[in-house]
This record gives structure tokens, C-alpha cells and sequence, in this order.
């Protein structure tokens, strides 16, 4: 089953929970998807054309929302699949957008920062018709960032005419993007780990964690963990994985990151396997797709996954997930701080007043505990496992969006 599939097909069974299969047809597929070309002048003077698209899944709760990639993977069915994820994520996060996302297929590592910045102003030259504060509001993906963002603001304020910062989120802060964007992701996910201590009546000093990554979510991740007390024993990155049975200091990590080039000077070398088997209280992978799978399902020891990564777990690893009662909580919860801040950055900017970080981070906590709160009561009221309690929210929201307007 193709991506596309497997996200239409969660998005069936919990209209089938909820009793509203009818809905289905005008859920699940998309209001538009362009598919365009985008001609960029190389550094050698040679010109170039890249293919590229953007796909609306739905507006029915707001502005489109969803980032833009710039890799040699980008398709039609990628960029649908995950508009749609992000229809769904938006709104169990509680936020009034709907699912956008977009990209351009390229190998940016074959591109100059000059080639980027043109590629950038192209690719919204050929979307600009179709973005828009009150259409669909980008962000940054895989492959691109907050200076990505800024050249497209400043190309789609040309072509304007007037400055236009709450076309796109994810910004620089010099250039009209929130404080507390880059720590919301991580930060976000640790902020349900806090209310798990809470509501379980957990020592977070007793506890314990690993965390498969040390990229932007995930170094801020670690921070908060060590912030709220609980042991970090494993972290990995690319040049593999560490272990340290008393725990590691945030400070140490981003040193030997910062010197080393990886965090794997700094403890016991472990696998990345190894590292999703420890036995911890709490697991967070936040790296790539697909790590936790029917083969590694049953190693796992965690009693609760929190995922900071999109699609760490596959939906056969689930059900053994679900079978030996390891609590997950899907990405479409976990990691949606940092939708929730762009978010808050778009307000923001159509307000003109502009907050500091301490206000956005307690803004971001007091929205995804709630948001977890409703989570907890709904998986307990329909005896559902954690992905499908997640989409069985995000489809009432969308149901309720077209009954108020039958």
C-alpha cells in the first residue's frame, strides 16, 4: 500500500469508528494539486529546469498549511500524502489551518547558496497564485530552512508589491519569525512527557530515556528532558549511536557535536539498534521514517514512544506495539509543536505584535498538553490504540467542519 493509501485508509477506519463512512468521498481526496516547472539559472550561466509541485488537501478549517522540500524523492503522491497527513495533524493540534505541502525534486547538495536562493525564488514565482495568509501558508521541510523562508517572503512580497511576512512561516527572527521557533518541535514532545509524570505520578529523577536523533528536534529535545530531570542514556546521530548509564549532559552533547562532528565521542559506541531496544521509560525517535518495525517491534522495552520523527512506526509494528501495551504516541501528536508555533507566528505577523520566547513556549505547552488531554479521554472511550485515536480526533474535527456547514 503506497503512502497515499495507507494515509486514505487510517482516515477510513476512523470515519468507520466514528459511525460517518459517508463523509469519506469529500475527506479524503484533494481540493488541488499543481504540478509545475522551474527554470533556475546555474552558477556556470547553463539553465536548468526542475519539476515541482504543490498539493492542497483541504481548507475546511483554514489556510493550507505544510511545508516545502527540496529533494530527488519529491512526487505527486508525496506531496499528497502528506497534505493530507498534515490536514489531519492540524487538527488534532487544535490550530485553524488545514493540510498543505510542496516541493521541488532536486539533490540540493548539487546547488550553491546562490542556486538555492534562485531555485527558491522561482519555485514561489510558480506557486504564487496558489499560496496566499488566507490560501496556504508554507513552511520549511526536508532540505530547506528559515533563510529558505526568507527568500521566498521577499520573493512573493515583489511580486505583491507590499511586504508580506504572513505568507510563510518558519522565518529567521530578524526577518519577522517568532522567538521559540526552533525549540518547539522538541520542547513540544517533551511537554507530553511532562504531563504523562504528572497525570502517572511519575519521579521524573527516577526516569529515564533515549532518543534516536540530535538534529533540530531532537537536540531540543534532549534540553528539555535534562531541564525536567529525567536521564538521557542514549542519543545517536548520524555517525551512530552513545550510551551512558548515568546520563548524558545536554551541554556535553552539543560540545562534542559542535568539535566532533558527533555525539559518539562521548560514551560507550552503541547501534542505532541497540539504542531502540534499551530499556527506558521513554523512547523518542527523531530521525527518519520507519525505525520501529515488525522486525525490531518485539525488542522494544520502552514504556511509552513518543514520536518526534514523522512515521517512525510502521502499522504492522503497531499492532505488536499494541499487543505488548507499549504506549505510543503518534507523530501526528507528538511532534506537532512546531506547526503550533508557525502558527503563532502567523498571528504574529498579521498583528504586527510580536512575542517574547518565554510567552510562545507557554502558549506551546498549555495547546499540546491540552491537546493530549483530549487525546488520553478519546483513547479511552473508544478502546482505540494510539495512531487510531489520533485519527479518529482529526476526523471528527473535519466532520464537524462540513456538518456546520450542511
Amino acid at each position: 500500500m503506497s503512502q497515499l493509501e495507507d494515509s486514505r485508509k487510517i482516515l477510513e477506519d476512523a470515519l468507520e469508528t466514528l459511525d460517518k463512512q459517508d463523509f469519506y468521498e469529500r475527506l479524503a481526496f484533494h481540493e488541488r494539486t499543481l504540478e509545475t516547472h522551474v527554470t533556475v539559472e546555474r552558477d556556470s550561466g547553463r539553465e536548468e529546469v526542475f519539476k515541482a509541485f504543490r498539493s492542497q488537501h483541504s481548507t475546511l478549517r483554514g489556510p493550507g498549511k505544510g511545508g516545502i522540500r527540496f529533494s530527488e524523492d519529491v512526487s505527486e503522491e508525496e506531496v499528497k500524502a502528506l497534505s493530507l497527513w498534515m490536514t489531519l495533524k492540524t487538527a488534532v493540534a487544535d490550530i485553524p489551518y488545514g493540510g498543505a505541502k510542496g516541493g521541488v525534486v532536486v539533490d540540493p547538495s548539487g546547488l550553491s547558496d546562490s542556486e538555492e536562493k534562485r531555485l527558491s525564488e522561482a519555485y514561489t514565482d510558480s506557486i504564487s497564485e496558489f499560496i496566499g495568509p488566507d490560501r496556504d501558508v508554507p513552511a520549511p521541510d526536508m532540505n530547506t530552512g528559515a533563510r529558505h523562508m526568507a527568500w521566498m517572503m521577499d520573493e512573493y512580497s515583489r511580486i505583491e508589491g507590499k511586504t508580506v511576512p504572513s505568507v510563510i512561516t518558519g522565518k529567521p527572527v530578524e526577518a519577522f519569525g517568532s522567538k521559540g521557533r526552533a525549540k518547539a518541535t522538541g520542547y513540544g514532545a517533551v511537554y507530553i512527557v511532562e504531563k504523562i509524570i504528572e497525570e502517572e505520578g511519575l519521579e521524573s529523577e527516577e526516569l529515564t530515556a533515549a532518543v534516536q536523533g540530535f538534529g533540530n528536534a531532537a537536540e531540543p529535545a534532549v534540553k528539555r528532558l535534562e531541564e525536567i530531570g529525567v536521564d538521557v542514556i542514549a542519543v545517536s546521530d548520524s555517525g551512530g549511536a552513545t550510551f551512558e548509564s548515568d546520563g548524558f549532559s545536554h551541554e556535553l552533547l552539543t560540545e562534542c557535536k559542535r568539535d566532533a562532528g558527533t555525539v559518539c565521542k562521548t560514551g560507550e559506541n552503541i547501534s542505532n539498534k541497540e539504542l531502540l531496544s534499551l530499556d527506558v521509560d521513554f523512547l523518542l525517535p527523531a530521525a527518519i521514517q520507519e525505525v520501529i518495525t515488525e522486525e525490531n517491534a518485539g525488542d522494544i522495552q520502552a514504556d511509552y514512544i513518543v514520536e518526534i520523527a514523522n512515521g517512525p512506526t510502521t502499522r504492522k509494528a503497531d499492532e505488536i506495539l499494541e499487543k505488548r501495551d507499549v504506549t505510543v504516541i503518534p507523530d501526528i501528536l507528538a511532534n506537532s509543536g512546531g506547526v503550533t508555533v508557525s502558527y503563532y507566528e502567523w498571528v504574529q505577523n498579521r498583528s504586527g505584535e510580536y512575542w517574547e520566547k518565554e510567552k510562545v513556549l507557554e502558549k506551546l505547552k498549555k495547546n499540546i498538553q491540552e491537546a493530549y488531554t483530549q487525546f488520553t479521554e478519546v483513547r479511552e472511550k473508544q478502546k482505540a490504540y494510539g495512531r487510531d485515536t489520533a485519527y479518529i480526533i482529526a476526523a471528527r474535527k473535519l466532520v464537524s467542519a462540513l456538518e456546520a456547514r450542511e
